[in-house]
């Protein structure tokens, strides 16, 4: 088969940090080439550097046998070569479709005036073209979900007709059915000849999809094999350099929470987007919450935290009798909320890790004239730091400079460091590795244990069986199932009240 990319002795380095050592790797015309890696292993530093975002130090690149060393990503376009990043990188304020051509607009203009009719009409056939879920193309592109703008980015890659796609962390922000459309695609893309670098923590999915695997550890390529040489254990154990110890999910296969009820919700309803949701949340529960990418799972989240203003119906606080409303009401009461889109809804990417703890914390952390007790910070900030193991040099570093996993524990620590009474959790482990879900998981067994609810929103089946008490399963906005733990789940048996 022939080779389309040939990597030979990348090297890249920040400062004292190597990201990328003599990386060598070959990818075959026609494939799907795994990069698997933890976060931090320099996954994305390498395929950043392949698409022109980034330069390597020194080694070489050779694309069809030709060298190959794209100074930016247009440079790396002309090349056919194109990425769909791990973080969103769209404009919010334009249109989807003028996202999509963004600085390929000449050819839709006349005179200097963008046609943007025609550019929707661009739009519009390269989605049917690769048979992509639809999104709209007008409107603000920052009003779409995170799934639809991930679609939009891929629809954008593939606006530059590329032979050699790389996929980065696309599939975790995508819900059952829409992961159903990326596969397709996939297989359709590759028939025709063109190769995918695939980068994914799902690693059910990458030996499901991938033809071959390359194992990053430490910056250093450890092993690259056929995908079908591999076991999900012998991946994991390649990937961290040990075996994997402990359950994953929960080693219990019933329910088990207290009797007491922590919430109360009754006919919730949001114009078109939700209808008719009712259901209890126990002490001690973890109720997942599941359905296909229009089913409103994600809108119940916002929801339930005060975020959509114009619902109907009523979310009690069982433990007071007071009727919850508003983001301010929902934490008086104990509760908190991580939002699916954590950079955009959830972290400060451009302060401090300290700085993003202190935030929702500040009433326990003032001094007695009222202000900001510096001492009381430094304190939480290194407890919360150390207790969660978030990898950074001090909790004076950036968010935006740590890796997605360390983002997430900064994310959630910033609210379990107090004493919850419930969380809603949308995709708790998105775009994480499969060190930090499990870390995750133990968490929130942890917290599960010591009384918490759990409203767990998942776009995973495999993560909402392993760790529920209880599945709640959405379709078309409104619940059509509540199942109990039990040896009889099964992702077959949800997928069916699903569709």
């Amino acid at each position: 088969m022939q080779t389309i990319l040939q990597v030979e002795r990348i090297t890249k380095t920040f400062g004292s940090t190597v990201a990328n050592k003599d990386v060598s790797l070959s990818v075959k015309r026609g494939s799907v080439h795994g990069l698997a890696g933890e976060n931090g292993s320099g996954k994305s530093t390498l395929s950043s550097i392949i698409s022109g975002m980034l330069s390597a130090d020194s080694g070489i690149i050779y694309k069809d046998g030709k060298e190959f060393k794209p100074t930016n990503p247009i440079a790396a376009n002309d090349a056919k070569v194109a990425m769909v990043v791990q973080e969103l990188g769209i404009i919010g304020t334009l249109p989807p479709a003028i996202n999509m051509f963004l600085g390929k607009t000449d050819r839709f203009s006349k005179m200097g005036i963008v046609n943007i009719k025609k550019i929707e009409t661009a739009a519009k056939a390269q989605f049917d073209k690769w048979e992509l879920p639809k999104i709209p193309f007008t409107g603000k592109t920052e009003d779409l979900s995170v799934e639809q703008r991930k679609i939009l980015e891929l629809a954008r890659a593939l606006a530059s007709e590329p032979d050699f796609l790389i996929l980065d962390e696309i599939s975790q922000a995508l819900s059952h059915d829409n992961r159903e459309a990326l596969y397709k695609f996939i297989e359709k893309f590759k028939n025709q000849g063109n190769s995918i670098l695939m980068i994914t923590h799902d690693l059910d999915e990458m030996l499901e999809v991938c033809d071959t695997i390359s194992v990053l550890r430490d910056g250093v390529v450890i092993d690259t094999k056929a995908a079908n040489e591999y076991t999900i254990s012998e991946l994991q154990k390649s990937m961290i350099g040990r075996e994997v110890s402990g359950n994953y999910y929960r080693d219990d296969l019933e329910e088990t929470y207290q009797a007491e009820t922590i919430l109360k919700v009754e006919n919730l309803a949001l114009g078109e987007e939700l209808q008719k949701v009712t259901f209890d949340l126990h002490k001690g529960e973890i109720l997942a919450i599941c359905g296909l990418s229009n089913a409103g799972i994600h809108t119940l989240g916002k929801v339930m935290f005060g975020l959509e203003r114009e619902f109907t119906g009523t979310i009690t606080d069982c433990i007071t009798g007071k009727i919850l409303r508003r983001p301010q009401e929902v934490l008086k009461a104990g509760g908190a909320y991580l939002s699916k889109d954590r950079d955009h809804d959830g972290l400060m990417l451009n302060a401090t890790i300290g700085q993003n703890l202190i935030v929702p914390n500040a009433n326990r952390l003032q001094g007695k004239l009222g202000f900001l007790s510096p001492k009381k910070v430094n304190t939480m900030s290194l407890k919360a730091a150390d207790d969660f193991e978030v990898k950074c040099e001090s909790i004076n570093s950036i968010v935006v400079q740590l890796s997605g996993g360390n983002k997430q524990k900064v994310n959630l620590s910033r609210w379990l460091v107090q004493e919850l009474k419930f969380i809603i959790l949308d995709c708790p482990t998105r775009g994480v590795d499969v060190g930090v879900k499990a870390y995750i998981y133990d968490v929130l067994k942890k917290a599960k244990n010591k009384g918490m609810g759990i409203i767990m929103i998942s776009d995973e089946l495999p993560e909402a069986m392993g760790m529920a008490d209880r599945i709640m399963v959405m379709r078309n906005h409104v619940p059509s199932a509540i199942l109990s733990r039990s040896r009889d789940f099964s992702d077959e048996k949800i997928a069916e009240v699903m569709l």
